[in-house]
C-alpha cells in the first residue's frame, strides 16, 4: 500500500532554532534573546543570535527541500519581527521576509504550513506578564489576524500554538525555559488558560475571514501507560493522561476542561482566574479546528509515587522529559522500563505507543483530522569519510512511518507527517550538542550545508509514497 495522495509528506523548523538575525530589518527582541544570555541557562552559553543563518540562506534551504522532494515545510513565524512591541505597529521588514519564504516554497510547490507562536515571545508581553497576563492573549489575536490578513491568500494551513505543556510547564514549573519561574501552579494553569482563549479567538477571526484555508493547533502528544496491571499505577496512568493529554485536547476540541482536574485544581486551590465569556470561547469555538497536530516523540510508563516529595528543585539536565522523575504534583513517577528501547538521551522509541495512544485520541475526540506535526531523532550523527550516516534517524522514522501507515488502514484520520527537523538546528538548552535533520550544517565551516544518508532515504520515501514500507 502507499500513502494516500493527498496525504503530506513534510519536515518542521522553528523561527528562532533557525533565523538568526536577531536584531535586524526592525525586529523586535524576544524573551529568548534575553532569556538564553543569562549565564548557565543553556548550554556553553549558546542562543539564536545567528543560529543557522536562516534568515539570510532560506533561498538555500528551500532549495535543498525542493530537492529531496518535501511536499510541505511547516516553520513558525517570529512574532516580534511582525510587531516588534507584541501588539504595536506592524513591521513591513518582517512581512516582506516571510512573504519571501512563503514565495520561495511556492515557487518549488511546496505547501507551507505555518506556526503562529513556537515559543519566541516579544519581550514587552514577557516583561508585563507573558502568559499569566491576558494582555499577551489579547495581543496575540492582533497578531493572528495581521498574519493572516498578509499571507493568508497563499497559506491555507496555519497552527496557532506549538506545545503549549512544553512553554508553560518549562516556564512556570520547571524554570527551564522563559521565565524561569519553578513550582508555581496557579500561574501554570493561568498561561495554559490563556493560551487557549487565544487560540480559539483566533480560530474564529480565522473562520469569520473566509480564507478557506484550515486550522489548529500543536500539542506534544505523550500518551501514559501503567508499568502493570496493579490498581494503583493503573490509577497513576489515568492521572497522567488527565493533567498531559487532557487538560491540553478538551479545551480545544470539546471546548471545555476535564472534570477530574477541574475538581483537584478547585481543592488545591490552582484554579485560574477565568471568565464567562472566555470559557464561552472555548466552547463556541471547539467545532471550528480543522485538525489537531501531534508532536510524537516518546510515551510515558508510570507508578504511583509513594515518596514524599518535598519542594522540587530543577536544571536544565532534569527538564528533558527523560523518565525517573516525579510529576510536579507528586502524584506518579516516570519509569525507565529494562524491556523498552531508549535514544541516548533517554527519550523511549515506541511506534507501537503511538499507534495505542492514536486510538485513545480517536475514541474520545472521534474522527478529527491529525497531523504529525514533529516526529525524529535527536542523535550525534556519524561523520564517516566526509558523510553523515545517519542510520538510526533512518529506522526510527522508518519505524513510525510504518506504524502510521497502519493507523490510517484501522482508519485513524491522518493527513501529514512532519519529521523534526528539516535542518540540523539550535536546540532551545542544548546548543548544536544533538542533531536532529536531513541537512548537516557544519558549525565549524561557515554554517555549509550537506545532505545527509537520511536526506536521500526520505526523497526516495516520498518519491515512492512510502510503497516499500
Amino acid at each position: 500500500m502507499k500513502f494516500p495522495h493527498d496525504f503530506l509528506f513534510g519536515a518542521a523548523s522553528a523561527s528562532y532554532q533557525i533565523e538568526g538575525a536577531w536584531n535586524e530589518d526592525g525586529k523586535g527582541l524576544t524573551n529568548w534573546d534575553v532569556f538564553s544570555k543569562i549565564p548557565g541557562k543553556t548550554y556553553k552559553g549558546t542562543n539564536g543570535d545567528v543560529a543557522i543563518d536562516h534568515y539570510h540562506r532560506y533561498k538555500e534551504d528551500i532549495k535543498l527541500m525542493a530537492e529531496m522532494g518535501l511536499e510541505s515545510y511547516r516553520f513558525s513565524i517570529s512574532w516580534a519581527r511582525i510587531l516588534p512591541t507584541g501588539d504595536g505597529e506592524v513591521n513591513d521588514k518582517g512581512l516582506e521576509f516571510y512573504n519571501n519564504v512563503i514565495n520561495e516554497c511556492l515557487k518549488y510547490g511546496i505547501v507551507p504550513f505555518v506556526t503562529l507562536y513556537h515559543w519566541d515571545l516579544p519581550i514587552t508581553l514577557e516583561e508585563d506578564g507573558g502568559w499569566t497576563n491576558k494582555r499577551t492573549a489579547e495581543a496575540f489575536i492582533k497578531y493572528a489576524e495581521v498574519c493572516f490578513r498578509a499571507f493568508g491568500d497563499r497559506v491555507k494551513h496555519w497552527i496557532t500554538f506549538n506545545e503549549t505543556v512544553m512553554f508553560c510547564g518549562l516556564g512556570y514549573l520547571k524554570g527551564a525555559h522563559p521565565p524561569g519561574i519553578q513550582n508555581d501552579e496557579n500561574k501554570y494553569f493561568q498561561a495554559t488558560h490563556y493560551v487557549f482563549y487565544a487560540h480559539a479567538k483566533a480560530v474564529e477571526v480565522y473562520k469569520e475571514m473566509n480564507h478557506y484555508g484550515e486550522i489548529g493547533i500543536t500539542h506534544v502528544f505523550l500518551p501514559a501507560f501503567s508499568v502493570d496491571d496493579r490498581h494503583e499505577n493503573v490509577v497513576a496512568a489515568r492521572h497522567a493522561n488527565e493533567y498531559e493529554t487532557l487538560w491540553y485536547y478538551d479545551p480545544i476540541l470539546k471546548g471545555e476542561y476535564p472534570s477530574y482536574v477541574v475538581e483537584q485544581l478547585k481543592e488545591k486551590g490552582w484554579t485560574p482566574s477565568w471568565t464567562e465569556e472566555e470559557l464561552a470561547t472555548l466552547k463556541r469555538n471547539a467545532g471550528k479546528n480543522d485538525f489537531i497536530g501531534l508532536n510524537y516523540y516518546q510515551p510515558i510508563r508510570v507508578e504511583k509515587n509513594n515518596e514524599t516529595v518535598s519542594s522540587m528543585e530543577h536544571s536544565r539536565e532534569t527538564s528533558t522529559l527523560a523518565p525517573g522523575n516525579p510529576s510536579f504534583d507528586g502524584f506518579y513517577r516516570t519509569v525507565k522500563m529494562e524491556d523498552k528501547t531508549y535514544t541516548k538521551w533517554g527519550w523511549e522509541i515506541s511506534p507501537q505507543g503511538f499507534i495505542d495512544g492514536l486510538h485513545m485520541l480517536k475514541e474520545r475526540y472521534g474522527d478529527i483530522k491529525m497531523y504529525v506535526t514533529e516526529n525524529g531523532l535527536g542523535d550525534e550523527d556519524p561523520i564517516i569519510d566526509g558523510e553523515i550516516v545517519d542510520v538510526p534517524r533512518i529506522k526510527y522514522i522508518e519505524e513510525h512511518l510504518k506504524v502510521i501507515k497502519r493507523a490510517i488502514k484501522e482508519g485513524i484520520h491522518l493527513k501529514g507527517y512532519y519529521a523534526w527537523s528539516v535542518i540540523d538546528l539550535l536546540s532551545w538548552l542544548n546548543g548544536y550538542k544533538k542533531q536532529y535533520g536531513f541537512i548537516y550544517v557544519d558549525q565549524q565551516n561557515n554554517l555549509n550545508r550537506k545532505k545527509k544518508l537520511s536526506f536521500h532515504w526520505y526523497k526516495h520515501i516520498i518519491e515512492t509514497r512510502g510503497e516499500e514500507l
